[in-house]
């Protein structure tokens, strides 16, 4: 009997893709096991030297749209936060902070995505932390501490090192998936490990950077 397989998944609040996929993980087979990797977005983009779709003008309205699309299509409650890109570093070192629990995670993208709120509002922070059992004194405490930054920082880096460019990132096998549409992809994977033996699959893997274009 062959031993059950690991999915590490990497992603940040920020991210409105990493959210649907937060939604959908109950799509993965039942015996796979989830590991949560918070990571800061921002550090991903700064290595290899690239934006979120976001920031890049002609790409924000048709990034949103699509997101709107994707949640309708599959169900998952929407509402945007007030303001996009946001800093996320609250939010990511207090799910560090309080543990590896699916739930954690859960609650945080939904204050995000589902509810649209802001950390950077006190009213919504407040009401977030009450559902944690928390009081501010004790998430700020939390946030600060240098246990949660160092972690952030060193899944980051660690993310980087393994080849993760973007959020949802997912390392299965230690082949690297990326992005909510991404899932059926990573299932197909899982049925099939020979997946990327196919000749399509090696030709793919052959295409070189340094073809002339134009």
């Amino acid at each position: 009997m062959s031993e059950p397989k690991t999915i590490e998944w990497f992603y940040d609040f920020i991210s409105p893709y990493a959210y649907l996929a937060s939604q959908t993980l109950d799509r993965f087979p039942a015996d796979v096991r989830i590991m949560r990797r918070p990571i800061l977005f921002a550090g991903i983009l700064k290595q290899w030297e690239t934006r979120g779709p976001g920031e890049i003008a002609p790409m924000r309205k048709f990034t949103y749209r699509q997101i709107a699309w994707l949640a309708e299509k599959n169900t998952i409650p929407l509402k945007f936060p007030p303001l996009h890109p946001f800093n996320p570093l609250k939010l990511l070192r207090l799910n560090i902070a309080l543990g590896d629990d699916p739930s954690i995670a859960d609650r945080l993208f939904r204050f995000v995505w589902a509810e649209g709120k802001s950390s950077d509002n006190p009213a919504d922070w407040a009401s977030l932390l009450d559902d944690l059992g928390l009081d501010s004194k004790q998430a700020a405490d939390l946030v600060s501490a240098p246990d949660a930054k160092s972690r952030l920082i060193a899944n980051t880096e660690q993310a980087i090192s393994r080849g993760i460019f973007g959020v949802p990132g997912f390392i299965l096998d230690e082949e690297v998936f990326w992005g909510f549409d991404s899932m059926p992809f990573i299932n197909d994977y899982l049925q099939d490990p020979a997946l990327f033996n196919r000749p399509a699959m090696r030709q793919a893997d052959g295409v070189g950077e340094g073809i002339k274009r134009g």
